[in-house]
């Protein structure tokens, strides 16, 4: 079977001490937790890139100036690069649906279970069903597929919380969508998570 060609966005933020995975500090450090959002978001592109026939765009909160963007343009060539509107996440998550106007895969940067046969099983999914969700074991979703805008998913979302993929499938079931769900993932967010990641941290270094 032929890969589909996708769109494959990823969310994230400049490894800036204090400003990136705040709850990880208390056991890692500011700067520590600043080093690992690095090596999830890197390793997240590389895992990206790997994907057969997909066009990657690593969507920032801050401005390509930021040393870290600088380095991974260069050293990935094919990625490409936009900055996240102002609003909140989901004002921001719809604006990439919008700004690609085809078949899109919206992932974060911390997922570190995400695999380049993972995200082309996704998007051969999505060439079956409107949307694709990956739900987080936390009670949110680690990646969002979508064939088409529908901002209804996103507006007013109680983001954060655990109860965000159990209001998405309401509000999937009222626009009659038709979506589909993958198995669980989960991603690096509390230290509780570090324990999980230290078992795997051969994940970090192998798409």
């Amino acid at each position: 079977m032929t890969s589909p060609r996708i769109q494959l966005a990823i969310f994230a933020r400049a490894p800036i001490a204090g400003q990136c995975k705040t709850r990880l500090i208390p056991a890692l450090g500011a700067e520590g937790a600043a080093q690992l959002h690095a090596t999830l978001v890197e390793k997240t592109v590389k895992t990206a890139l790997a994907v057969p026939h997909a066009d990657v765009t690593l969507w920032t909160v801050d401005k390509p100036e930021h040393p870290f963007f600088r380095r991974l343009v260069t050293d990935y060539p094919l990625l490409k690069w936009q900055q996240q509107p102002e609003g909140d996440l989901g004002e921001r998550m719809h604006h990439v649906f919008m700004t690609q106007q085809q078949p899109t895969l919206l992932m974060g940067s911390d997922c570190p279970a995400f695999t380049s046969d993972l995200l082309q099983h996704y998007a051969c999914l999505l060439t079956q069903h409107a949307a694709v969700f990956v739900p987080a074991e936390d009670g949110g979703y680690v990646l969002v597929g979508l064939q088409e805008p529908c901002s209804q998913i996103f507006e007013q979302m109680e983001w954060g919380t655990a109860e965000v993929m159990q209001q998405t499938r309401k509000r999937l079931q009222q626009a009659q969508i038709d979506w589909v769900e993958a198995e669980s993932l989960w991603d690096i967010d509390r230290p509780e998570d570090l324990s999980r990641l230290t078992v795997s941290s051969n994940s970090l270094h192998s798409a």
